[in-house]
């Protein structure tokens, strides 16, 4: 091979990317500056000296002012984006495939709800008294007039509070001693007697037991009852016991006839 023949190499050519044409059409203007602003989505090239009609005004926020650069010198920097970004290529006749739920599936799907819990009620219990059972009935208060001792106004009186407990020191319906038994029967018939059995023995008039009348006081030491006839008498006897109309009990008792 000759020497003017020698092997020709071909000039080396840069190699073509996005930017080389939009590099052409900015290099085309001799001298011209480009101005060059980095976005999210790529790079935004306007020349210097366009015309008012082709170049947007930069806005005057300090934030948001282009930085102005040889384009030469972004060149490097854009390639190598380029090359490295990372390239998405979609066939033309893929499918894209979106699951919708129709309103008649919402419809189909049932959601059970949790049982309720059962709420048990307890039935209320009472318990009778049972200290009522075991207690003994209460006494009934108040007994009809024997016919013996038909007329007199002191038996009528104290034949209303036969069952009335013995309580001692008592001279009410609530409960009756000896002496509170006959002072309170022969107030309720204009007689006034003294509280006590012995002071009550000095008042009225002793009688005979065969002259013994419905109503006359019955004394002897340490008691007082009232003679209710056919040698039966009403008093309050002693504790545990209750007002009764019994038989005369006392050897030699003293007959008083008061009024």
């Amino acid at each position: 091979m000759s020497a003017g023949n020698a092997a020709r190499h071909r000039a080396a050519r840069r190699p073509v990317t996005p930017l080389t044409e939009i590099a052409q059409t900015v290099g085309s203007g001799a001298g011209k500056r480009a101005a060059v602003v980095a976005t999210a989505g790529g790079l935004i090239i306007s020349t210097l000296g366009a015309s008012t009609a082709q170049a947007a005004p930069a806005p005057n926020d300090a934030a948001t002012k282009l930085s102005t650069v040889e384009l030469g010198a972004l060149t490097n920097q854009a390639r190598a984006a380029l090359a490295a970004a990372p390239a998405v290529t979609v066939a033309a006749d893929a499918q894209v495939e979106v699951e919708v739920v129709s309103a008649e599936a919402e419809t189909a799907v049932q959601v059970t709800p949790a049982p309720r819990p059962r709420v048990v009620q307890q039935r209320a219990t009472t318990t009778a008294s049972r200290t009522a059972d075991r207690t003994e009935a209460a006494p009934t208060i108040g007994a009809a007039v024997p016919d013996f001792a038909n007329g007199s106004a002191v038996v009528s009186v104290a034949m209303r509070y036969v069952g009335v407990p013995y309580v001692s020191g008592g001279t009410t319906p609530d409960g009756f001693d000896c002496s509170g038994f006959t002072q309170y029967v022969y107030a309720q018939v204009g007689i006034n007697l003294p509280r006590s059995s012995g002071a009550q023995r000095s008042v009225g008039t002793v009688v005979s037991r065969a002259d013994a009348q419905p109503g006359d006081l019955i004394w002897s030491p340490g008691h007082v009852a009232i003679y209710a006839g056919n040698g039966m008498q009403l008093d309050a006897p002693r504790p545990g016991k209750t007002i009764q109309l019994r038989s005369i009990w006392q050897s030699s008792p003293t007959f008083i006839r008061l009024g």
